[in-house]
């Protein structure tokens, strides 16, 4: 028998050449069976086979096909597709910034003019974040705004992506006077002691866009002093974030900070090795019956991300939610141990991949897509129960997992909230 860890990097070698459906080997009968069972009984409970979808790989086994192949609503799983092409795109540990300037004199505390928030893409610059940088402002010496905050570039402030509205959130965060219970529930998640930030800004907020900050060389500008600079989360934490919570707003600001959904597709398809056919994307969240991902395609993206991260010595696992590790949307599923994975829900879709820690196979990838109807509950728990039956087929839970459930260490730098990613620029 191939042990784990040669097995896994002979499957992702195929994958890779695009040739891990090809093997000319015979699937396991018993195998087929379990598949074929769990779409005979979604059949009697009156739900169309043609309707769902299914892909499992395992090691140089010809994969299990059912459907595989044809694009079908994907749900979140589209976040798949974004992942892979953020790492492909940035270095693991890349932080976006956030920029925030003084446009005119800083005297004694005050700035004499408009605070300007410059932002960077950061998708998931929270409550906790602004928190922080009020502080961090106040400990500069900083504590009134005489002018307007001006908000610029692409700036979002606990999902609000819409600029004008994030920056009315700033506005509030910045000066404890203002919070709403939302804010102030989020500060009493910080760690005790944790001061409140009282910076006033007497003027209001204002979006501007890049091309109208341009300087008029026929009329005298302010100066503008930038005061510190807010570094996000590293890429890695972002993604696992993003997935662990299915968040749409992060993967559409990520979409758009790639390029788009053309490219995010464009890229997936090139990096996973799978026909360009089989991903038809038109957002990066997996908003909308339009979004439609082939179950051999979103299996394919899921051993591609493990092929990138596996040499920087992580795993899947570091993206994606892990089942008795993460909540977010595995809070109510019963899915083997271990398992690294992706879901995806509309009203009348639910999509789970990811792999399957077993003990005779090592890693089993997997896809499954159900849909025509609101069953998504009934979908959840009968794919629940598959994972479970096809662990049980390979020999039940492995003696040592894989390196999926792993902790990672979390840093005060990693922490929301946390001071140490204000870089102070200005030295009064």
């Amino acid at each position: 028998m191939m042990g784990v860890e040669a097995q896994s990097v002979e499957t992702f070698a195929l994958l890779a050449a695009g040739k891990g459906w090809t093997i000319p080997t015979v699937p396991e009968s018993e195998l087929e069976t379990i598949v074929d069972d769990y779409l005979e009984q979604l059949e009697i409970q009156g739900k169309l086979v043609a309707d769902q979808g299914i892909w499992i790989q395992s090691g140089v086994q010809t994969p299990i096909d059912r459907r595989g192949t044809i694009p079908r609503p994907a749900a979140s799983i589209t976040k798949i597709a974004t992942t892979l092409t953020a790492l492909k795109h940035w270095e693991i540990d890349r932080q976006f910034e956030t920029l925030f300037s003084a446009r005119g004199t800083v005297e004694n505390g005050v700035v004499r003019g408009d605070l300007v928030v410059t932002g960077g893409s950061d998708p998931l610059f929270v409550w906790k974040e602004a928190i922080a940088v009020g502080n961090t402002l106040e400990k500069m010496g900083i504590r009134r705004v005489t002018g307007d905050l001006i908000v610029t570039g692409t700036f979002a402030l606990h999902f609000e992506t819409d600029a004008q509205a994030a920056g009315q959130r700033l506005k509030e965060a910045l000066n404890s006077e203002e919070w709403s219970p939302e804010v102030q529930a989020e500060y009493d998640k910080l760690p005790p002691g944790t001061p409140k930030p009282n910076l006033k800004i007497e003027g209001t907020v204002r979006r501007t866009h890049p091309e109208s900050d341009r300087p008029n060389p026929f009329r005298r500008q302010p100066e503008t002093v930038p005061l510190l600079r807010h570094q996000s989360l590293p890429l890695v934490g972002l993604l696992k974030e993003m997935n662990v919570h299915s968040n749409n707003d992060m993967a559409q600001m990520f979409a758009d900070a790639l390029g788009g959904a053309a490219v995010v597709a464009e890229t997936a398809a090139r990096e996973a090795g799978f026909p360009r056919a089989e991903i038809q994307l038109i957002n990066g969240s997996g908003l909308g019956q339009e979004n439609q991902i082939s179950p051999r395609a979103a299996c394919a993206m899921f051993v591609a991300i493990q092929r990138h991260l596996l040499p920087l010595g992580m795993n899947v696992g570091d993206v994606f939610p892990v089942m008795g590790r993460d909540i977010g949307t595995l809070e109510d599923r019963t899915m083997p141990a271990a398992s690294a994975v992706k879901t995806g829900t509309l009203w009348d879709v639910s999509a789970l991949v990811g792999v399957l820690p077993t003990r005779d196979r090592g890693l089993v990838w997997f896809a499954i897509v159900n849909g025509g109807g609101d069953y998504v509950e009934s979908f959840r728990a009968r794919q629940d129960s598959l994972l479970h039956a096809l662990q049980k087929h390979w020999g039940g839970k492995p003696r040592r997992f894989p390196p999926l459930a792993t902790t990672p260490t979390t840093t005060d730098l990693e922490r929301f909230g946390a001071i140490e990613r204000n870089q102070i620029l200005w030295g009064g």
